[in-house]
């Protein structure tokens, strides 16, 4: 498989681990979505909002439009109005990489950091992080989920795979 190819299935499965997630948090009240946690953002609601908030800024760099958001902004703290964005933000994610191609894939992305300076980063590292940054915290968000009463997700990689298969 080839880098565009695979940052495709990446986006792909990142809305389907987002919308297991998202099934998990409609099941509980919105005191539970945002009762204090032993996380970095100590809550449900406040973990959904950084990931969100995180993507925003990333894809705004990645098409030209860059975004000034504090990454702990609450953007949602109703979780209906969340979802519904959050689900929008996977479809331009998936967009995004359908548009991909080798050559931006291999180029570089100039940007400016919130916390510091200027960077430039290769591409590929960029949209790598994009993904590997929402299982980081989707990986908080499962133990918040379990600790809250929700059911244990089967979200890993290769069951997206098995069920795209299927």
């Amino acid at each position: 498989m080839d880098g565009v190819a695979y940052f495709q299935r990446m986006a792909r499965y990142n809305s389907w681990a987002n919308g297991h997630v998202l099934d998990a948090c409609a099941g509980l009240e919105p005191r539970i979505l945002d009762a204090k946690r032993a996380a970095f953002f100590p809550s449900i609601l406040k973990t959904l909002n950084h990931i969100l908030v995180a993507d925003r800024l990333w894809l705004g760099r990645l098409v030209g439009v860059p975004e000034k958001i504090a990454l702990d902004t609450i953007l949602f703290d109703d979780f209906t109005k969340f979802r519904a964005a959050r689900e929008a933000q996977d479809a331009k994610v998936i967009v995004f990489a359908d548009q991909l191609d080798a050559q931006t894939l291999s180029g570089d992305l100039s940007y400016q950091s919130m916390l510091a300076g200027a960077y430039t980063l290769p591409q590929e590292i960029v949209l790598a992080h994009i993904f590997n940054h929402q299982t980081h915290h989707r990986g908080q968000l499962h133990s918040m989920l379990v600790e809250a009463g929700a059911a244990p997700l089967s979200i890993d990689l290769v069951y997206y795979y098995l069920e795209a298969q299927g």
